[in-house]
């Protein structure tokens, strides 16, 4: 009740024709996998540099409907951030600007909930650069699949099992493909088909 006094205090905010009133419009049938990719872990510091997201309809993964876009970095990278998701400089040159990168996605996710991979980080990430953009953060309902997948490991377990969150462990688990990661839309659509498993899964 209170995300929901939230959210409605929230939309009464934005003016009439504002270009963020989708966001709070409901797609219940709908959910959208994202991922970012980033120059840093440290939110503070970090710079948007790609984001991929797809959509999913019941129990399909709509590749057809992705979205991918790589971001010009406001900030320096160094060299430790090209080995991990292998976009150079030169590979971002003509890269969209911040803001134009996150209005194109937030058109495309519209008021649709959130499914991702340590979700928080990505959500925060957006919500630095949405904030001063329009004033509010990411409203739509939020997904972790990292915890719905704790929560099915511990079911008949001791309370304080160690259970591997890595996202290779949880594909592994689960016997999903693994489509090469820390590239933006592949994470995405690693996570849509971690979601519909984890959905469908018996232990």
């Amino acid at each position: 009740m209170w995300h929901a006094l939230k959210h409605s205090l929230a939309k009464r905010k934005l003016p009439p024709n504002s270009p963020y009133l989708p966001l709070y419009e409901s797609h219940p049938d709908e959910l959208v996998s994202f991922d970012c990719e980033t120059t840093s872990l440290n939110v503070k510091e970090a710079h948007i540099i790609s984001i991929g997201a797809v959509k999913i309809r019941g129990n399909k993964i709509l590749t057809n409907e992705s979205f991918y876009v790589l971001v010009k970095p406001e900030g320096i990278m160094t060299a430790t951030n090209v080995t991990i998701h292998g976009l150079r400089p030169k590979d971002l040159k003509d890269g969209l600007d911040t803001q134009t990168a996150i209005k194109q996605f937030l058109e495309f996710v519209g008021g649709r909930a959130l499914v991702g991979y340590f979700l928080e980080y990505d959500v925060a990430m957006v919500n630095k650069f949405l904030k001063p953009m329009a004033g509010i953060t990411l409203p739509q309902k939020q997904i972790e699949i990292s915890r719905i997948y704790h929560a099915q490991e511990t079911r008949h377990k001791y309370y304080d099992a160690e259970i591997d969150l890595k996202m290779a462990t949880m594909i592994n688990t689960l016997g999903i493909p693994d489509l090469p990661r820390h590239d933006a839309l592949n994470d995405a659509i690693n996570v849509a088909m971690m979601y519909l498993m984890l959905q469908h899964r018996r232990i």
